[in-house]
C-alpha cells in the first residue's frame, strides 16, 4: 500500500497541475506499453505503439533496464522542450547517481557512459529519442489529451470546493483513504512518502491505466501522477475517429460484438451474426465482460450478452450516447443492427545488456 504522509503546512501546498506535461505524459504512455500487463482496452493499442515506434526512440528503453527509469526523467513542463531543458539542468551528480543506481554493475551501452560523463552527444540522443517517441505516441491525439486534462481539472476543483480535501483525493483514487493525515493508497506499491511540507502536485495521466507513479526528489514537491480518463486509450479528434478508434483498441470483432449488443443476444446469435464458432464468440463476450464493457446472465439453456453503461459509452466515442446509441426497448430487437521496444531478441533492454557484456561493454559504475 502505498501511504502519503501530510503535515499541517502540506494541506494548503497540494496543488493541480494546470496543464498536462507532455514528457511525464509520454514516459507514463511508454510505461504502458513495454510494461505487459492484463488491460484488455490498452492492448491493442501497445502492439500498435511499440510496432510504430521509430529506430531514433530506441535509446529510451536504454535508459530504463528492468523497468527502473532514472529519476531524472520526471520533470514538469508545458512542451517538450521545457521538459527537456528541466532534464538537462539536472545536477551531474544526480545523473550520475540515477545512471549508476539502475545499472548497478551491470553492463551498459556506450551512449549511457557517455551520459554518465555529461558528453553533449548523449544529451542530443535522449532529446532526439523523446521528440521521435512523441511525435510517434502523443503528438496526434495531444489535443485530446488537453481537453482531457482540463476536463479532469474542473471535476477535482468542483470536488475540492464542495468536499474538501479529504474527500477530492479519495475522488481521484476510488478505493483510496484519507485519514489522520495520510493519505493511503491499496494496492499500489508499497512505500511510503513524507511530504515533509513540500507539498503534493497533482497529474492526471490518460495513458497509465494500472496506477500513480511517484516522482519524489529531495527540495522538491511530490508529483503524484494518477490515472485518470475514460479507461482506454485517447484517440485522435475527428467526425469518423471513434468508428475507426474502437476496432484498434478492442480488435475487429470485439468492436463488431460491441455494435451488436444495442439489445442483448444470446452466444448463438452472436456467432451467427459474427460468422464465428460459438466457442469464440464465448471468448470474445468474456474478455469485454472481464473489462466491464458487457455483462452475462442465464437465460434458460441459453446465455445471453448486454452491453454496459461503460460499453455504450465507448461505443458512442465518449459522448453522451445520441438515440442511434440507445439500446431498443423490449420487442424492439434486431439481430443485426514487430516490437521495437522490449519484446524479443535483442531488442529487450535485458538481451542488449547481456549483449553488451559479450562484446566487452563495461558496467556503468565500477564494479565493488
Amino acid at each position: 500500500m502505498l501511504r502519503i504522509h501530510f503535515t499541517a503546512d502540506d494541506a494548503s501546498r497540494v496543488r493541480f497541475a494546470p496543464r498536462p506535461a507532455p514528457l511525464q505524459e509520454l514516459h507514463a504512455a511508454l510505461t504502458t506499453a513495454v510494461v505487459p500487463r492484463r488491460e484488455p482496452l490498452f492492448g491493442p493499442w501497445r502492439g500498435r505503439v511499440l510496432r510504430a515506434l521509430p529506430a531514433a526512440a530506441e535509446p529510451l528503453a536504454d535508459l530504463v533496464p528492468a523497468g527502473r527509469p532514472p529519476r531524472f526523467l520526471d520533470v514538469l513542463g508545458d512542451t517538450l522542450d521545457t521538459g527537456f531543458e528541466r532534464i538537462r539542468a539536472t545536477s551531474p551528480d544526480v545523473v550520475r547517481a540515477e545512471l549508476e543506481r539502475v545499472y548497478g554493475a551491470g553492463p551498459a551501452p556506450r551512449w549511457i557512459h557517455g551520459l554518465h560523463a555529461g558528453d553533449e552527444t548523449a544529451w542530443r540522443t535522449v532529446r532526439r529519442a523523446q521528440r521521435a517517441a512523441y511525435e510517434t505516441v502523443l503528438a496526434p491525439v495531444w489535443p485530446v489529451v488537453q481537453d482531457l486534462h482540463r476536463e479532469e481539472f474542473a471535476r477535482h476543483a468542483l470536488a475540492l470546493a464542495e468536499h474538501g480535501l479529504a474527500a477530492a483525493l479519495r475522488d481521484l483514487a476510488p478505493g483510496s483513504r484519507f485519514r489522520a493525515g495520510v493519505w493511503e493508497w491499496p494496492g499500489a506499491e508499497a512505500r511510503d512518502v513524507r511530504l515533509a511540507g513540500r507539498g503534493l502536485v497533482l497529474l492526471p495521466t490518460f495513458h497509465h491505466p494500472a496506477g500513480p507513479l511517484l516522482q519524489d526528489l529531495p527540495g522538491h514537491p511530490v508529483v503524484l501522477t494518477y490515472p485518470a480518463g475514460p479507461g482506454f486509450p485517447p484517440v485522435p479528434d475527428g467526425p469518423s475517429a471513434p468508428d475507426e478508434a474502437l476496432p484498434g483498441v478492442l480488435g475487429r470483432t470485439r468492436a463488431q460484438l460491441l455494435h451488436l449488443l444495442t439489445a442483448p443476444h444470446t452466444t448463438t446469435e452472436l456467432a451467427r451474426a459474427l460468422r464465428v464458432s460459438n466457442a469464440t464468440a464465448s471468448a470474445h463476450a468474456a474478455a469485454l465482460r472481464r473489462a466491464g464493457l458487457v455483462t452475462t446472465s442465464r437465460a434458460g439453456k441459453s446465455v445471453r450478452h448486454e452491453r454496459t453503461a461503460l460499453g455504450t459509452l465507448l461505443v458512442a466515442g465518449g459522448r453522451k450516447p445520441g438515440a442511434g446509441d440507445q439500446k431498443p426497448a423490449a420487442g424492439d430487437r434486431t439481430s443485426g443492427a514487430r516490437d521495437r521496444m522490449p519484446a524479443t531478441g535483442d531488442r529487450t533492454p535485458g538481451a542488449r545488456a547481456a549483449r553488451g557484456a559479450a562484446e566487452g561493454d563495461p558496467p556503468v559504475a565500477p564494479t565493488p
